[in-house]
């Protein structure tokens, strides 16, 4: 009995966790209870001096007008949201593109051996081009002037163009983002699959890609909330997507609310796009701690 009693009060004794840990603990969840409370407060505070400050403006009631028209807002908003699906059909046609793509330039620049150095070229160029250049101005250049070679249709076509100067532009940006994680598996790994008899493609293929592009998915969830975004930019060349539609009402009304409610349609897409974003990066950096 009494060594039952001792064998119980020891493991009770190794499964209790040590006092100094209890502790440590406690006054963690005590701070973080804290850090809330400030964090809500502060922000209460800041929320009604914005909502008691702006309104005490001299300009405020022609701003509200102009740009927080309440009725204007609620007539607009459904054609708005009709013109956004044509951006989202941009964009879905896009991404693809874009991940494919970038990858093969990705590829390109970690080409090695000396008859491969013009791929590796190619791609050092291409990245530096088109990340060199605004977005805007490869649409510019691309949107008017491959149309202006008097192509037929549908050759001419600005969503066409358009597209093209999308995935020259993110391609680049996307490329740097797989080569970041290509080089981010350690070297031994390669060494591993040519000790193996993997030859150079097949190592990519079976080790080092499918490491790579796990790795590199929330950077590039990133850059694809940024396409999302710039397909509005389409709007300059032709298509008749959210931006210009909100551009027309702005000139039929005389009032600028309809850009109120186009940022108001891209808000309710990219903050959920973005807080997944974090999500996995989060959830990635808590894989490798």
């Amino acid at each position: 009995m009494q060594t039952s009693a001792a064998k119980n009060s020891a493991g009770a004794a190794i499964g209790a966790a040590p006092p100094g840990k209890s502790r440590r603990q406690e006054r963690e969840r005590r701070l973080r209870r804290r850090s809330v409370i400030v964090a809500t407060i502060s922000t209460f505070v800041v929320l009604l001096l914005l909502v008691v400050l702006i309104p005490m403006a001299p300009g405020w009631e022609k701003v509200q007008k102009a740009f927080f028209n309440g009725p204007i807002l609620i007539k607009v908003f459904p054609e708005l949201l009709q013109a956004f699906l044509v951006d989202l059909m941009i964009f879905a046609w896009s991404a693809p593109i874009i991940a494919l793509w970038g990858l093969a330039i990705a590829l390109c620049r970690d080409a090695r051996g000396p008859a491969l150095f013009p791929l590796r070229l190619f791609a050092i160029l291409y990245n530096d081009v088109f990340r060199g250049v605004p977005v805007i101005l490869v649409v510019y250049l691309v949107g008017f002037g491959i149309p202006g070679l008097g192509l037929p249709r549908p050759w001419n076509s600005p969503y066409l163009w358009g597209t093209v100067a999308l995935v020259l532009s993110y391609s680049a940006y996307v490329a740097e983002v797989y080569r970041a994680g290509i080089e981010s598996i350690h070297e031994s790994q390669r060494s591993a699959a040519k000790s193996l008899g993997l030859s150079h493609a097949h190592t990519m293929r079976y080790v080092i890609l499918p490491q790579a592009i796990r790795r590199v998915i929330p950077a590039n969830m990133n850059n694809f909330i940024s396409l999302q975004k710039d397909v509005a930019l389409l709007s300059f060349i032709g298509p008749v997507e959210i931006l210009r539609q909100a551009g027309v009402q702005k000139s039929l009304l005389a009032n600028f609310t309809p850009y109120l409610a186009a940022s108001i349609i891209f808000l309710a897409v990219t903050i959920p796009a973005t807080r997944f974003a974090d999500h996995l990066i989060a959830r990635q950096n808590k894989e490798r701690s």
